[in-house]
């Protein structure tokens, strides 16, 4: 499928980032700030703590398995329609959630809004790519800080809502602030399209086979494991360090404003096209890895809450870049059916990561292991791209090589049929 050019970096496009900015809040963020229904779940079904995390396991699994079906289901119709199916989903689960008959129906209600932040979250990221060219990176920065953006405010008011309407109450209000998905989704304005030569009509699997993608697949689930492990065991090491509950709080916002501030500033630079984006993700994963190395070294509320901010800073740094340099690795043809294979690819580095640090802390007995742990997978999450970027310099160089000959061959003939021309004139003067 080829988009005309005309319709990119620009005009309507801001509307749409706009929409997937306000998507992004209402997937991911209400995604993140579950856990203030963990205990209220757990205590109304006097449940473990084990049966009741499976609620949020079970979330996160359909959200990555659904990835492929949502980019392809994008590819055979439109982003527009699968938002909008989104929105519904997703409100299906937790009006259903609000039944609350037992433990079992709401894990498989929860499927549902899996299924539905899948459906909401792939296309919405997508479109942003293929109506933006030379601002992209600007564009899916500004569409991702929503997710920042509505998680900081989320927390004080879904604890309100618990307050005043109790959990049930709260999920479907939820539930209803999150059918302005559709709204957004009916915002996305399909680009026109043309068929060409090398359209793709179909999700294309055939990426498993390309080497470049498979680089940055590998880096995908490394970095993956890595991520889900600070904000798992921050908490934990804050109160070890004897700080107050209060504080230790407050260092989640702390977290929150610096992604945000991180997300939009490397989107900024990457728009000044300074740097190849693969670069400079390189340069953020380095910086996120030598923070978390950093991180355990902290003895004071203070110096916990400055290394915080160096690994928030620069974590919104590599989720602003991450998708842009993915579209540049397969190009815009194959990048719906890359974005769905990556999401489900990368889950598995986000299964295995908070399990592996958690293994590794009780082995050491100390929360500081598991920040040793995401930081050295880190920098071998950045040994691949190092290797992706040889290996694309490389392709580059080759292809520069193969069009000299054709150039060369060109011109060849042209100056022998000069010489020919100059021969003639010259024997038609000695006849003269």
């Amino acid at each position: 499928i080829a988009y005309k050019s005309n319709s990119l970096d620009g005009g309507y496009g801001w509307v749409v980032v706009v929409s997937a900015f306000v998507v992004m809040g209402l997937t991911a963020a209400v995604l993140k700030t579950f856990g203030l229904f963990f205990v209220e779940i757990q205590q109304h079904f006097d449940e473990l703590a084990s049966m009741t995390s499976w609620i949020t396991s079970i979330t996160i699994a359909i959200f990555h398995l659904g990835a492929p079906v949502a980019s392809s289901l994008c590819v055979r119709y439109t982003h527009r329609a699968v938002v909008i199916t989104g929105g519904v989903l997703a409100f299906s689960g937790m009006a259903l959630g609000f039944l609350g008959l037992d433990m079992v129906w709401i894990s498989l209600y929860w499927c549902f809004s899996g299924l539905g932040i899948s459906f909401s979250w792939i296309p919405a990221i997508s479109i942003v790519s293929h109506y933006f060219s030379e601002k992209r990176a600007l564009a899916n920065a500004i569409a991702s800080a929503g997710e920042c953006a509505f998680a900081f405010t989320f927390g004080p008011f879904f604890q309100w809502l618990i307050g005043q309407y109790g959990w049930k109450g709260a999920l479907l209000l939820i539930g209803g602030i999150q059918l302005n998905i559709c709204v957004c989704g009916a915002l996305m304005r399909p680009l026109k399209r043309a068929k060409g030569p090398g359209a793709h009509k179909t999700f294309n699997w055939m990426l498993l086979r390309r080497l470049d993608f498979v680089l940055y697949a590998i880096f995908g689930i490394l970095a993956a494991m890595s991520f889900f492990v600070p904000p798992l065991f921050l908490v934990p090491l804050s109160y070890s360090l004897g700080i107050d509950e209060s504080w230790t709080a407050s260092l989640l916002s702390v977290l929150a404003l610096v992604d945000f501030a991180g997300r939009l500033l490397c989107g900024w630079y990457a728009n000044l096209h300074l740097t190849r984006t693969v670069h400079l993700l390189a340069m953020t994963i380095t910086l996120i890895s030598t923070s978390l190395m950093l991180l355990p070294l902290a003895n004071s509320y203070l110096s916990l809450a400055i290394f915080t901010s160096f690994y928030g800073f620069f974590f919104g740094t590599t989720v602003a870049i991450h998708i842009t340099v993915l579209a540049d690795v397969v190009g815009m043809s194959d990048f719906d059916s890359a974005l769905g294979l990556f999401m489900l690819i990368r889950s598995t580095g986000g299964f295995l990561g908070p399990p592996l640090a958690g293994l590794i802390v009780d082995m050491a007995g100390d929360y500081r292991a598991g920040f040793y742990m995401a930081g050295a997978t880190l920098i071998l999450s950045a040994v691949f791209l190092v290797i992706l970027d040889q290996f694309q310099q490389r392709r580059e160089e080759e292809n520069q090589i193969k069009t000299k000959p054709e150039k060369s061959a060109l011109s060849y003939p042209s100056l022998h049929f000069l010489k020919l021309q100059n021969r003639r004139y010259q024997e038609q003067d000695v006849v003269e």
